[in-house]
Parts: C-alpha cells; sequence; structure tokens
C-alpha cells in the first residue's frame, strides 16, 4: 500500500497515520490435532451474508498518528476481539501493514467487542485463504501462515 494509496481516516473516522506502518495485522492461531486454525472476524458493514472483499480478515486496524505499531496492534487485538496474548511480528511483512502471530490456547474465549463485526470463526488455512479477501488481506495470511509453518519446524 502506497502513501496515495492509504486510507486517511479509519471506518469510524479516526486519522491514521501519514507514515508506514499505517496499520496492522494480527495473525491469531491455536493448534489442532490437524494443523492450525486461525481466528477471522466478519465485518458486519455489509450485512452477515456478505462474502466479498473485505468480510472475512484476521483482527487488524489502522494505527492512529503518533501511535507505536506494537500498541496498534495490540489495541485492535484487545478493541476487536478481546484478547491480550504475546505478539510476535512476521519477518518481512510489509513496510506499509505490519503482519503479527499471536499462539492461544484451545480454549481462549473470544469476545467481540465493537460493531464493526458480527461474528468470528476458526479456520484451517486453506479456508482462510479461500474468504480472506482481497488479496493484499490474503498476502499478509500468507506470510503469517508460512512463519507460523516455520517456526514450528524449528522446534
Amino acid at each position: 500500500m502506497s502513501a496515495d494509496e492509504r486510507p486517511l481516516t479509519t471506518w469510524d473516522g479516526l486519522p491514521v497515520a501519514d507514515e508506514p506502518p499505517y496499520g496492522a495485522m494480527a495473525v491469531v492461531f491455536r493448534r489442532v490435532r490437524d494443523g492450525i486454525e486461525v481466528l477471522l472476524l466478519h465485518r458486519s458493514e455489509n450485512g452477515p451474508d456478505y462474502e466479498g472483499d473485505w468480510a472475512w480478515t484476521p483482527p487488524s486496524g489502522a494505527r492512529l498518528p503518533a501511535e507505536a505499531v506494537d500498541a496498534c496492534v495490540r489495541r485492535e487485538l484487545r478493541e476487536e476481539a478481546g484478547l491480550g496474548p504475546p505478539l510476535e511480528v512476521v519477518p518481512n511483512s510489509p513496510e506499509s501493514w505490519r503482519v503479527y502471530v499471536a499462539e492461544v490456547g484451545g480454549n481462549v474465549r473470544v469476545r467481540l467487542h465493537d460493531h464493526e463485526h458480527d461474528r468470528f470463526i476458526w479456520a484451517d488455512p486453506e479456508h482462510a485463504l479461500r474468504v480472506c479477501l482481497p488479496d493484499v488481506v490474503k498476502e499478509g495470511l500468507c506470510l503469517a501462515i508460512r512463519h507460523i509453518g516455520t517456526a514450528r519446524d524449528r522446534r
């Protein structure tokens, strides 16, 4: 995302930082018998049946002016899903939009705290990559999933 493409305000009218990173994505995952599942949130803006661009995304959001990107991703994760797990930045994530991962236990309780989202799912990576649109969301998610696999292989 270039400076010309960045949003000037958040969906609820707050100003967005005018230098990169403009925001961050938190790919929250849990281990299951067959691999991992990632947390996806459904945006309520276009109704509960909408499945197009920006319908399903990991918790994410814009960085406010003068806000540190680490503070931004922690704030977004807390606001959108009620979670506060330790976060790890994904190496080589885009300069314009930072990607983080966070592992949680299988019994974690997700709480939607705002009106931006109407529901959530835990999805296997294949399903998550199918429903996360547009490509800019899918690319960040793909980076995170690769990083999770690489980190698991190092154990």
